[in-house]
């Protein structure tokens, strides 16, 4: 008997452990979301989040880097199983369009799946901007096989671009998706968005742009 109360026990501690740290990661994104990082402090989260223990992000994540990744990698997953389904449709297309989907739409769908309001968007504008957390962030992105393999899919399509153009072009393409669904984010939080848009649309809009930008012809000057 008392060897199971024990495990009821630990089940119990580890759900109160499982609520306190998306409690933290939940704060904490919306605070970096509409403040900026800088601007937040771990007691500021801790307090929000309420939690009395103000050195709660150290005890959880081990810092607030360790917050930030968790909150990418939480994100990440989710988006990872949506775009197993659009490379599963895409197959051994040929198509650019095909794989630019892949890249976008996971996101759009997992942003719409969020509700309103959300900031996951404008939380990752934010981590964007910090050089450091960028390369947190496109680590934790890499390491993603669906991820992976959409890349390799549009570098095939591309694969006659020069090195230098296609790497300038895919930081133009996740720049203009992550500042692109921030806007749309903080327009539905401010109910601002036009009536007949839809994540969706903004992801037809932005494969359509980065369609575009991809194919686009490689002038001598840029090439160099």
């Amino acid at each position: 008997m008392s060897g199971g109360h024990g495990g009821h026990g630990r089940t119990t501690r580890a759900d109160r452990v499982t609520e306190t740290r998306e409690a933290i990661m939940s704060t904490a994104e919306r605070l970096f979301a509409e403040h900026g990082l800088s601007a937040v402090s771990n007691r500021q989260i801790c307090e929000a989040a309420g939690q009395g223990n103000v050195a709660a992000v150290s005890y959880h994540f081990t810092g607030r880097a360790g917050l930030i990744r968790a909150i990418l990698l939480k994100h990440g997953e989710q988006i990872d199983l949506i775009r197993g389904r659009h490379l599963a449709e895409a197959g051994d297309s040929d198509d650019i369009r095909d794989w630019v989907s892949c890249l976008v739409r996971p996101v759009a769908e997992h942003l719409g799946s969020l509700g309103i309001p959300s900031w996951q968007a404008r939380f990752g504008v934010q981590v964007m901007n910090d050089p450091l957390l960028r390369a947190i962030s496109i680590d934790e992105a890499l390491v993603r096989t669906s991820l992976r393999r959409t890349l390799e899919g549009l570098r095939h399509c591309v694969k006659d671009m020069p090195v230098g153009v296609r790497a300038e072009r895919a930081d133009m393409a996740r720049q203009l998706i992550t500042h692109t669904c921030a806007e749309r984010e903080h327009a539905l939080a401010r109910g601002a968005a036009p009536p007949r848009s839809s994540w969706a649309r903004t992801a037809g809009a932005l494969t359509d742009a980065i369609v575009g930008m991809l194919t686009a012809p490689v002038t001598p000057r840029t090439a160099l």
